[in-house]
């Protein structure tokens, strides 16, 4: 005789239709479902689900896949005996068996998000309009170049640019000089301070000569610290003029390129555009169509956009660069004319219309308070 399985207490409390318990037909009931199960399978691997009290449905027992090599590899339908199926029919009840012996709880259905953001598919979209609006603006330029496409040109506007990168050339030739006139004479007056020393240490040792060379001491001496004078004040105008020529210009040519750019992608999408007006008008060319006037116009007003960035900006740099260069022309001026007139005074007065502080020797060491 075969060996039954152990009993489960759970799987042996069966339920009537009124939710109460039944003992008298309990060990029939469990005998019948024993029978009816294969051999080797224990109640508790069963679950009872119910589908309601007052239903006609017969019951049904759904087992996974056993040894038998009649079982389907999903599931099978095994039948109860009769007085198994009347009872589980009576009670509303379904016996489900999963596959693997272990129990499975029926899932409800599966909701999915309607739009699940992929990043990777957004950085490839990105790629693929970055490809699409360089190739339109690359062929755009090929174009231009070859004078086969046209390009949208603002005449006062163009004319106003090219003065300023004209200007910007001739400034920056200025400051070259500058700088080269700023080293030169800072090596005179080092080579005259070097000279006055040399003619205070002859002073002291040639008694028949001891004035002469004092005065040619005090005089060395005095054109090294007027040089020192005129070296802060060069030193100041080039750092103006640098900052003019390097920063301010160089920020609105910025602003041109930029303005340049909008202007060829501007060109392209609008060369686009009519060649597709041109085209025959169908169901397939009018979205396309659509499309790029669509695009056309998001370009049209960055172009304009820029442009008039443009204008406000080479306004403002040339009230700028009027009023800067003509304090700094004043000042190299005067410190010039002072410096080779020998007029101390007038060099030095100079220096404190335009607040510039010479440096001392040793200034910029620190402290050894400062140091602690």
């Amino acid at each position: 005789m075969a060996q039954e399985s152990p009993k489960n207490s759970a799987a042996e409390i069966p339920v009537t239709s009124n939710g109460q318990l039944e003992d008298s037909h309990e060990h029939s009931f469990n005998r019948d479902l024993k029978r009816s199960l294969p051999v080797g399978l224990g109640l508790s691997e069963t679950k009872i689900t119910s589908h309601g009290f007052d239903g006609a449905k017969e019951g049904v027992v759904e087992a996974g896949q056993f040894a038998s090599p009649s079982a389907s590899p999903k599931s099978s339908v095994i039948s109860p005996s009769s007085a198994a199926a009347s009872r589980l029919a009576g009670q509303g009840c379904d016996l489900i068996i999963p596959t693997g012996g272990r129990a499975q709880q029926k899932s409800g259905p599966v909701v999915l998000a309607d739009e699940v953001k992929n990043p990777a598919m957004e950085k490839l979209e990105l790629v693929r309009k970055w490809s699409l609006n360089t190739y339109k603006c690359t062929r755009q330029i090929i174009s231009e170049k070859l004078g086969r496409g046209s390009r949208t040109v603002d005449l006062e506007l163009e004319a106003q640019i090219d003065i300023l990168r004209d200007n910007k050339k001739k400034y920056e030739n200025i400051l070259r000089l500058a700088q080269t006139l700023s080293t030169q004479l800072f090596q005179m007056v080092h080579t005259q301070r070097q000279l006055g020393d040399a003619f205070a240490d002859l002073s002291l040792k040639s008694l028949e000569l001891h004035e002469e060379f004092g005065y040619n001491a005090d005089t060395q001496k005095l054109l090294a610290k007027n040089g020192e004078t005129l070296l802060g004040a060069i030193n100041f105008f080039i750092a103006s003029v640098n900052t003019l020529v390097n920063k301010t210009i160089e920020d609105t040519l910025l602003t041109v390129k930029q303005y340049e750019s909008a202007r060829i992608e501007y060109d392209a999408y609008r060369t686009d555009l009519e060649e597709l007006n041109l085209g025959p008008r169908d169901a397939n060319t009018l979205p396309k169509i659509e499309q790029s006037q669509q695009l056309f116009q998001v370009h049209k007003e960055k172009y304009d956009k820029m442009r008039n960035d443009v204008s406000i900006k080479l306004k403002f740099l040339e009230e700028n660069k009027v009023k800067v260069l003509h304090n700094q022309l004043v000042l190299f001026h005067n410190a010039i004319a002072a410096y080779f007139a020998g007029n101390q005074k007038q060099l030095e007065q100079t220096l404190k219309q335009f607040h510039i502080k010479l440096k001392t020797p040793g200034a910029d060491a620190p402290s050894w308070l400062e140091e602690q």
